[in-house]
């Protein structure tokens, strides 16, 4: 275990500017192995960095998936993240897959995605995408920010405005507002989350089902909200067992 949390992944760059970076986590062998988007949280803020997800990331390679650390523009320290370069990004990252044209890589049926906290939100609109050159079929949401709406400031600096200023931006970006998503959906979200409360996935659940949608909400406990992302949890255990599911048997 230990040695495959000190593996090194591939590394590679999407785009142009600094932070459109990359890295591939990959199980020992041929493959081809499916592979899962991972997608981290920290409210959208330059703060936080795709290095919260690379145990996790480490943990879903020892279990046989190619695992595709995303790291994109965040609010702060002059990245320019924000709208709409966060989502430009996280599209073009997922699409980079294709580009990459590795034999390795599973991504003909599409791949799945996983995100935790504001992460959730991105990977739930990934899977929005009706454009996209790699489909996003199957989401995990980690404590994910999945209503915009109400999310408040930090929803606000993210789109650049509240729902009454720039409502065309949460209508293309809020995950309540996307519904019916029509992929398998788990949400993994802790009855004692101090940060993002456990209504917000409650709440999305039965949307989400009243549409029409095939959703999973696992209350985990204990299930503060950092414990997603670590791979000694059971809050991870039950995403990474999920996800590494053969697709028919993911629902």
């Amino acid at each position: 275990m230990l040695l495959d949390f000190l593996a090194r992944p591939e590394r590679y760059r999407y785009g142009t500017h600094r932070w459109a970076r990359a890295d591939l986590h990959l199980p020992d062998g041929p493959g081809p192995f499916p592979v899962v988007v991972v997608l981290h949280g920290g409210y959208w803020r330059a703060r936080y960095s795709k290095r919260v997800m690379k145990a996790a990331c480490a943990d879903l390679a020892r279990r046989g998936v190619a695992a595709w650390n995303v790291e994109y523009r965040r609010l702060g320290r002059g990245q320019g993240g924000g709208w709409p370069a966060t989502l430009d990004d996280v599209a073009a990252a997922i699409d980079h897959l294709a580009r990459l044209d590795d034999p390795r890589l599973d991504i003909a049926g599409g791949v799945a995605a996983i995100g935790h906290s504001a992460g959730g939100q991105l990977a739930l609109w990934a899977a929005s995408r009706e454009d996209a050159a790699v489909r996003v079929n199957r989401v995990v949401a980690q404590a994910a920010v999945s209503n915009l709406t109400v999310a408040g400031e930090p929803a606000w600096e993210f789109l650049g405005g509240t729902p009454q200023e720039v409502p065309e931006r949460y209508d293309f970006a809020d995950p309540m507002r996307l519904l019916p998503l029509g992929v398998p959906t788990l949400l993994v979200h802790g009855a004692e989350d101090g940060t993002v409360p456990v209504r917000r996935s409650r709440e999305y659940a039965a949307a989400a089902r009243a549409a029409g949608d095939d959703v999973t909400l696992v209350e985990p406990a204990p299930g503060g909200h950092r414990v997603h992302p670590d791979p000694r949890s059971e809050a991870w255990r039950i995403a990474a067992e999920w996800v590494a599911r053969p697709v028919r048997s993911a629902a």
